[in-house]
């Protein structure tokens, strides 16, 4: 089965900037990660040709990734640029899937720019990494841009989950706050992730409620979902039932190494659709709406 990976980053220079070294507001991802994070397999592609990295995906199955840009620039003085991301979807339309970054503090100016990502530089989505942004779902900052994504037809990535930057807050990645978002914008998909550790079962009951939320099970090990007390065993229970159409993959790449990861989610013992729909079909619905 080919591999949808929602959430990866390209090892080009602009588009890993936030990995090895972290920035100074993520350096604490070098302490919590140190264990899990390989950055070997990162320097193996950085700066070398960008075939030899799509090489390395086919050895993994994966046929098509989806590849983010960040705009945190009033919070943290840091833009993964919208324009390197398109450049990438550009030269491999049939292997990547770009989401465009907005920085909802600068109000108007987001929207258009946002706008713009999509309607001209051919990206699929918006990113909003929450505790990065210091801003909670709900905050009534980012709604113009939810409106925008509602006119456009395209889904917002929302990171929903603790974060360990110390330089942020962990309330802003409450998913209780996606509730009152997906009632308020009831034809806005949204795809939350990672999947909201410590409060998992509060996103679960968001995706359960709603029919265009779904849950991104990206820079997590696959096999804490089979970890007794881990926190994230409701997961595979949902998803292998009533979440079974809700469930998506996302390596996490290159915070989790990738062969690894894939070999542990493909080992999930999920049902035979519900496989289908995590390692693919699920993020091919959130993305493109079909």
């Amino acid at each position: 089965m080919t591999i949808f990976d929602y959430s990866i980053t390209a090892p080009t220079e602009e588009l890993a900037a936030s990995y090895h070294p972290y920035p100074p507001h993520l350096a604490n991802y070098e302490r919590v990660y140190r264990n899990s994070t390989d950055h070997g397999e990162l320097a193996l592609f950085r700066g070398k040709p960008l075939a030899k990295f799509f090489e390395f995906l086919d050895s993994q199955g994966i046929g098509r990734i989806c590849v983010k840009a960040r705009d945190i620039r009033t919070t943290f003085n840091l833009t993964i640029p919208n324009e390197a991301v398109a450049s990438l979807v550009a030269d491999y339309p049939d292997r990547v899937v770009g989401f465009a970054g907005a920085d909802p503090h600068r109000g108007k100016i987001a929207v258009t720019e946002f706008e713009h990502a999509i309607r001209k530089m051919g990206l699929r989505g918006l990113n909003l990494q929450l505790y990065e942004l210091k801003l909670a779902a709900n905050d009534r900052k980012i709604y113009p841009l939810y409106e925008k994504c509602v006119e456009l037809n395209v889904p917002v990535n929302v990171h929903v989950s603790i974060n360990f930057s110390t330089k942020s807050l962990m309330r802003y990645g409450h998913p209780l706050a996606l509730d009152e978002v997906a009632v308020d914008f009831p034809d806005l998909r949204i795809i939350a992730g990672p999947p909201g550790w410590p409060w998992v079962q509060e996103l679960i009951g968001v995706a359960w409620r709603h029919p265009n939320v779904y849950i991104a099970i990206e820079s997590v090990r696959p096999n804490l979902l089979l970890k007794q007390n881990s926190g994230y065993e409701p997961l595979l229970t949902y998803g292998n039932s009533v979440l079974g159409d809700k469930i998506i993959f996302g390596s996490g790449w290159p915070l989790l190494p990738l062969a690894r990861t894939v070999q542990e989610a493909r080992s999930l013992p999920l049902k035979p659709a519900n496989m289908r729909g995590f390692l693919a079909d699920n993020a091919q619905r959130a993305v493109f709406g079909a």
